[in-house]
């Protein structure tokens, strides 16, 4: 992988104490390298539309956020997606729909399938299962979201669950001994949701106790 690539005593150098989605604070493992190469080499893509998809907290939004903190555009959640929206997206070369769950008006979606192929945009689509596996009702819209190039993010490898567990306390303010993410790691699913939410339980059951994260607070939410 290319130099960009942290390697986690980088990791541990750069996260700061809050909650960041830039460039570099996204770590590239097997697991997201193809859909973080996509981002990267725009507009060398092979389609116009990119269709990233994988489990909640897999890094989707932050991919998003890096491509549009290189390439002026348009992000917005698949809720707000209406007519005025879609004028918007006419000004702009790349849109972003994030949070894609086929809850809009059909007709509109393909319409905006259409705007990106005739006016060579470039469309970003977030969404936890592929598009293309999708029931749409509209035929047209069926056939066109299987024309996309597809990004999967796989779950967590051993690196990149160390660096997401890293990275959730740090933006807590946490310290946390690399022994004890070595431990979590071995004991917990390979899974972003349930990543996140054990993060969660372990920081909330810290305040709680009024006591820093240690072994003992761990072992009981596990």
């Amino acid at each position: 992988m290319e130099n960009r690539v942290k390697n986690l005593n980088q990791l541990l150098l750069n996260f700061k104490n809050n909650q960041n989605f830039s460039y570099d604070d996204f770590y590239v493992s097997k697991s997201n390298y193809f859909a973080f190469q996509l981002i990267d080499k725009w507009p060398k893509w092979e389609k116009n539309i990119v269709n990233i998809h994988g489990e909640r907290f897999c890094g989707k939004t932050h991919l998003s956020n890096i491509f549009l903190g290189k390439n002026k555009g348009l992000k917005v959640k698949e809720n707000e997606i209406n007519n005025e929206i879609y004028k918007k997206f006419k000004l702009y070369e790349n849109i972003v729909i994030d949070d894609f769950k086929n809850k809009c008006d059909e007709k509109l979606m393909y319409s905006i399938f259409n705007l990106v192929d005739q006016s060579s945009k470039y469309l970003i689509i977030n969404s936890k299962n592929p598009i293309n596996e999708i029931n749409f009702n509209l035929n047209d819209l069926k056939s066109r979201s299987k024309n996309c190039l597809f990004a999967k993010i796989d779950n967590p490898d051993d690196e990149l669950m160390f660096a997401i567990i890293l990275k959730s306390f740090s933006d807590r303010q946490i310290l946390i001994d690399k022994k004890l993410i070595d431990f979590i790691i071995k004991r917990i699913d390979r899974s972003y949701g349930k990543i996140a939410d054990f993060i969660y339980k372990v920081d909330e059951l810290s305040l709680k106790k009024k006591k820093a994260i240690d072994l003992k607070i761990i072992k009981e939410i596990l």
